[in-house]
């Protein structure tokens, strides 16, 4: 299925739009709302960046096991005393232990940043917009649909018009 989301300034924009779009008889579950007294971007279905930055920190967490590693080759290595009651197995361990943390801390600090920043596409400009008070048309659509519904909202100066292809579900 394809997208079009178009960016406009008030209200008044926005269902000028919605009602040229409905004079061209495309039916009125083609055509979506999003912005203050209409929907919002969690009920269209935006991704939220947080999950999609949890997400990614959840695929790092791999590298947890392998600072434990790194921590306990590196204590071995160095002889470093942590604490002189825990013995050489001990401070082992310790440093093992605190390997491991640091490689969880690294998974949640890139894993997140990433998640954030770039898993979540456009939504989060989307969001952006709708928390900056504008209004969002959204229209779905074929393409030939998509290209007549473009025609249709450019004559109100959207800020950005952009088109969308859901990807196709393996």
């Amino acid at each position: 299925m394809n997208y079009l989301i178009a960016v406009l300034t008030n209200r008044f924009q926005v269902e000028a739009a919605y009602t040229a779009l409905e004079k061209e008889n495309f039916p009125k579950e083609q055509i979506n709302i999003l912005g203050q007294g209409y929907k919002s971007a969690d009920d269209f279905g935006f991704i939220e960046p947080n999950k999609q930055a949890g997400k990614q920190s959840k695929k790092l967490a791999w590298v947890i096991p392998f600072g434990f590693a790194a921590g306990y080759a590196f204590n071995l290595l160095s002889g470093i005393e942590i604490f002189s009651w825990a013995g050489s197995i001990g401070n082992h361990l310790i440093g093992g232990i605190l390997g491991a943390v640091s490689g969880g801390l690294g998974a949640v600090l890139v894993g997140g940043a990433v998640g954030w920043t770039v898993g979540s596409g456009d939504a989060l400009a989307y969001r952006n917009r709708l928390n900056a008070g504008k209004y969002l048309i959204v229209f779905k659509g074929t393409e030939a649909q998509i290209r007549e519904a473009t025609r249709v909202i450019r004559q109100f100066e959207p800020e950005n018009i952009q088109g969308y292809t859901e990807p196709v579900a393996a």
